[in-house]
């Protein structure tokens, strides 16, 4: 099984940029479709972004299209998660998540359910 190690969250000023990593180790990541969540206090998580892992196609929640992108670099063994922006209300901690089966494309729903693999998240908080 995947292990799945996040950074790049912090602190951002409401319309600035962050971009979060997504380390795996353990296996291969272009064995694997991605998923990026995120869970706010008293909220349920919820699905931000998905990327294939053969053709590459993605998948965004309508709240974060046209500010967030998804990437991955296989050869680093590595997600991205390229957020700009940003707003209050995308404050959460974001998890990265990984899944053999899973396939995304642009009718995907995101459940976390379908993932398999998860790291332990990274804290982005969106304050002036």
């Amino acid at each position: 099984q995947v292990q799945l190690v996040e950074s790049g969250g912090g602190l951002v000023s409401p319309g600035g940029s962050l971009r979060l990593s997504c380390a795996a180790s353990g296996s291969t990541l272009d064995a694997h479709a991605m998923g990026w969540f995120r869970q706010a206090p008293g909220n349920e998580r919820e699905g931000v972004s998905c990327i294939n892992r053969s053709d590459g196609s993605t998948n965004y929640a309508d709240s974060v299209k046209g500010r967030f992108t998804i990437s991955r670099d296989n050869a680093r063994n590595t997600v991205y998660l390229q957020m700009n922006s940003l707003k209050p209300e995308d404050t959460a901690v974001y998890y990265c998540a990984a899944d053999p089966d899973y396939y995304c494309d642009s009718e995907s729903i995101l459940v976390a359910q379908d993932f398999r693999s998860w790291g332990q998240g990274t804290q982005v908080t969106v304050s002036s």
